[in-house]
This record gives C-alpha cells, structure tokens and sequence, in this order.
C-alpha cells in the first residue's frame, strides 16, 4: 500500500480538487483508493458527500464517523486510536465495485494540532504515547486502507507547516506537489524543499529513539517527491499571458533547486522536465456543474447540463487524469493498471 499526500504551502492552487478526482480516476481504472481528509477545513470531505449526509457526520457532541473520531481517544487520554470509518462513494448506486472510500475529513481535527506538537518532542525522549500521538495518522490510514483492501492512500491536507500537516506528510511515502503559475506559489516551494527535508531528518533521528518495546506501526517518514501538477487558471485581464509565461518558466529551476536539492537543466521547460507529471488546463465552466451533481468533471453527462462543447471537455478532461493517474502510478509504485488506451 503507498500513501501519497498533495501539498503545497500555498493555498487555493486546486490541491483538493486534484486529490478528489484522481481519486475517482483510480476507482474507474479499477484500483481500489482511500481518499484521506487531514485538512481541519475539510473541504474534500464536502466535495464527495451531500450537505444531508455532512450534518449526520458532523452533529452536535461526538463525531465518531470522522477522522476526529478515530484520533479522540487519544486527544482525550483515554486510549489509543479508534477503528476508523471509512465512507463508501458509489457503492449505494452500485457503481465503481466499491473501489473508493473516504476517510472523512473534520473542522474539529483543528483540537489535535496542540497534542501533536507537544508529542514531537517527547519522540526524542523516546515517550512511547509521544509515539502513539505522532503516528496516529499513520495508523488510522493503514487501518482505513486494510478495511477497504485498498492499494493506495491519496492525502490531502492543508497549506501550512503546522504539526497536523507533518504528522500526515510524515505519514506519506510520496509528495505530489500541485502548484499554480505564480508569485506565491513560486515561494511556497521554496519553502515545501527544506521543510520536507526537515521533517525527514527529524522524524528519522525520532525513529533510532523507538523504545525497543514499542509495538506500534511507525510511519518510514519517506516523503519522496514524486513530480508536481502545474493547475492552470483562467486568464484574468490583471495577469496577462506573459506573466503567466514568466512563473511558469521558473517552477523547474525551483523545484529542482529547493525541492531536489538537484540543479536543473538551464532553460528547462516544464514540458520538458520529467519531474512534471501534468500542467492541467482550467475546466472553467465544468467545475461547477461537477459540484452541483457531486461527481468528477469527467464523469458528466448531458443530465447534469454538460451539453454541446461541455461534453468534448468533459472527454478531454478524462483523457488528461487518466493520463495523469497513470504517470503518478507509474512513479509511485501502484500496481494494477493496464495500458493506457490508444
């Protein structure tokens, strides 16, 4: 089983987007994929599910159906993690043979972020509960993957370097970076490299700390950078194409440099860079018609209002995850997939 995590320090570059339908894509490729929510906003979660089914996994008092449910014990000292729920998607219209679960995402996670900083530290004086706290994730992930007999985690989280967000990457075997053609993203990868290697090192010098006695699944803490999805956005009249041009020229130079620790090819393109695994256009008008029916892009139809020119996007938009999810596959280890269709 590999866990994947999409991350990146910048915000609003279309990550959840990218995590939710490539989760869909597995699904119809015929891998069986957990789709993680780690991010406190949760808004994975809202993507897949009715606005009815959120207000039964999130009602007044406990929320034992929710990634908080499954870590509760622990944030309340009372034990160590709860057998996780996981979400069946599809599976009440028969469709997708149940390859696609959802461990769902919770506003409340948010109260676990002081419990796992404080946990850090107490790994390098080799506490076991510090252990127990910051593989919790770890665990409730490999529990949720074994339940659902599935092949690969894909996680999404937050924009941020808090401790929520390291207790999940360290939990990752790889990275897929989503990143959009701009200034800030542009720095949110600079910070992405060093912070990975950060992580890594520190999580690694915890592992040689382990108390011999200690029977828990640690997670390796691999965090392998596995490549980066360039979202493109709709052209705005402020950010003419030559800005765009100029950003987009600069993410391999940085990704190499910051993120690989590797110099880059001078004047290497992103179509040329290998570590570039997608640049995925703006769908623009697709997207919300996917939200209104609670379905991919790509899986529209001309009931959902996806008609005329809708319908050859909605084609293009399979063509290119599909494409996409295999790439990421094929750098990341997932068996299963046959070749890609002519």
């Amino acid at each position: 089983m590999k866990t994947i995590v999409f991350f990146n320090n910048k915000g609003g570059v279309g990550k959840t987007s990218l995590v939710y339908h490539l989760a869909w894509m597995y699904s119809d490729l015929g891998i069986p994929v957990v789709a993680a929510d780690l991010d406190p906003q949760a808004n994975l979660t809202a993507m897949f599910l009715s606005e009815e089914r959120l207000e039964e996994l999130w009602p007044d008092g406990d929320h034992p159906h929710t990634i908080l449910g499954a870590v509760s014990p622990i944030l309340d000292g009372v034990g160590d993690i709860a057998q996780p729920h996981v979400e069946a998607i599809g599976d009440s219209l028969g469709l997708f043979g149940g390859k696609l679960g959802l461990v769902c995402g919770d506003l409340g996670l948010a109260r676990f972020e002081a419990r796992l900083s404080a946990a850090w530290p107490g790994c390098v004086d080799r506490d076991k509960a510090a252990f127990g706290t910051t593989s919790a994730f770890y665990r409730v992930l490999l529990s949720a993957a074994k339940q659902r007999g599935a092949e690969c985690v894909l996680i999404d989280v937050g924009p941020n370097l808090g401790a929520i967000n390291r207790a999940a990457i360290i939990a990752a075997h790889y990275v897929v970076v989503p990143i959009a053609a701009d200034l800030y993203s542009i720095q949110g990868l600079k910070n992405l490299g060093p912070t990975l290697r950060d992580w890594r090192r520190e999580w690694r010098d915890r592992l040689d700390r382990k108390p011999p006695a200690l029977k828990l699944d640690l997670p390796p803490g691999e965090m392998q950078p596995a490549g980066y999805v360039i979202l493109q956005h709709a052209v705005r009249l402020d950010r003419p194409v030559k800005a765009y041009e100029r950003w987009v020229s600069r993410i391999p130079e940085v990704y190499h440099s910051d993120v690989l620790k590797k110099p880059a090819k001078a004047d290497l393109r992103p179509e040329d860079d290998p570590a570039c695994l997608a640049s995925l256009k703006h769908y623009r008008s697709l997207m919300p018609l996917a939200q209104d029916a609670l379905k991919p892009m790509f899986h529209l139809k001309s009931a959902d209002g996806a008609l005329g020119a809708h319908l050859a996007a909605v084609q293009q938009c399979y063509r290119d995850f599909e494409t996409l999810a295999r790439k990421i596959a094929a750098v990341c280890g997932l068996q299963g997939l046959g070749p890609q269709p002519a």
